[in-house]
């Protein structure tokens, strides 16, 4: 019979896999405000590695145009590009896109804000590249937006799923699995929250690093298991999930205040965003309990060195997310 260790040491080779085109699956990004009738500040912000940038283009309407020379600069492993338009007659009405959208590459996030304080936000993706400007937003197209933008957060959040995953491979129970989900769910709702709507906050790329470093503690408490003895983490799994829990809030707090909230709608655009990461991290762990059900006909293979090889390969993956991150402190 096969081993819930086996199937989850394949999925942690995926993740090294896709370790390197991380970068790429980060979502570009653009951030148009009007500063005064008919004039915008645009700033689009798209995945670099070194140099390069990935091939997307903003395309605004043929009635924008720009009022002087774009400036280009790469910072912090993204390109920027930011200009002043005038667009007569506004933006309502007309069509923004993005071209050179590759599905399973990256998509785009557009966040529109107006003077009088409305924000319009919308997610761009390869089968639908053109949006419509519609200049405000229903409370339910907020709340569809921000569950599709939390969904899509958790999924691309390599971090976050590998956390759960060394947890998983951790924990031998359902219903203990089930208690440790619901406690690293408490914990990061409350510091999304917090520091999204602005009680508290912690630098971005610090917490990046910790969060890499979380993980690399479940790794090696994974290796430090020995047969008749049982280490905290075995035996109060919850305890740990809750503590990286907060630490792991502050990271999806970073993604949520790139994009911003519409003012007129906070609580609902914070509460679906939540959702949408609950339902994310769900799906994940459904996904991987099928997989495991499915396949228990297939395969035989030895539980503890399979748990020993993901967690060598888990905490090897973390640190070199560590190393990177720290790098990063001085950009």
């Amino acid at each position: 019979m096969i081993r819930l260790a086996s199937i989850l040491l394949l999925l942690a080779q995926l993740f090294a896999a896709n370790l390197a085109a991380a970068d790429e699956l980060r979502p570009a990004y653009l951030d148009i405000r009007e500063t005064a009738a008919d004039e915008f500040a645009v700033v689009w912000k798209v995945p670099a590695l070194g140099d390069l940038r990935l091939g997307i283009y903003v395309r605004l309407p043929a009635s924008c145009q720009p009022k002087a020379e774009p400036v280009r600069t790469i910072q912090a492993g993204s390109f920027f590009e930011r200009s002043s338009v005038v667009c007569a007659g506004g933006l309502k009405g007309r069509e923004i896109s993005v071209d050179g959208l590759r599905s399973g590459v990256t998509d785009a996030l557009a966040r529109i804000e107006y003077r009088d304080g409305t924000t319009e936000v919308a997610r761009i993706t390869p089968d639908s590249s053109t949006i419509l400007v519609a200049g405000a937003q229903s409370r339910l197209e907020v709340a569809k937006t921000y569950l599709l933008l939390g969904i899509d957060h958790i999924l691309t959040g390599f971090d976050h799923l590998m956390f759960v995953l060394a947890l998983m491979l951790l924990i031998r129970d359902f219903w203990t699995l089930a208690k440790t989900i619901t406690a690293f769910t408490i914990a990061h709702s409350v510091t999304l929250a917090g520091a999204t709507l602005g009680y508290f906050n912690l630098p971005q790329k610090p917490v990046e690093a910790a969060i890499a470093l979380s993980i690399a503690f479940v790794a090696s408490e994974l290796i430090k298991i020995r047969p008749g003895e049982r280490r905290l983490s075995q035996a109060h799994p919850w305890v740990v999930a809750f503590a990286f829990g907060l630490l792991h809030g502050f990271g999806f707090a970073g993604a949520l205040k790139e994009t911003g909230l519409p003012q007129l709608d906070i609580p609902v655009a914070l509460l679906m965003f939540n959702v949408g990461v609950e339902a994310g991290q769900l799906l994940f762990v459904a996904t991987i309990l099928l997989v495991v059900r499915a396949a228990t006909a297939l395969v035989t293979f030895p539980v503890m060195p399979a748990r020993l090889t993901a967690a060598y390969l888990i905490g090897t993956i973390s640190m070199v997310w560590f190393v990177t991150r720290v790098g990063s402190f001085a950009i």
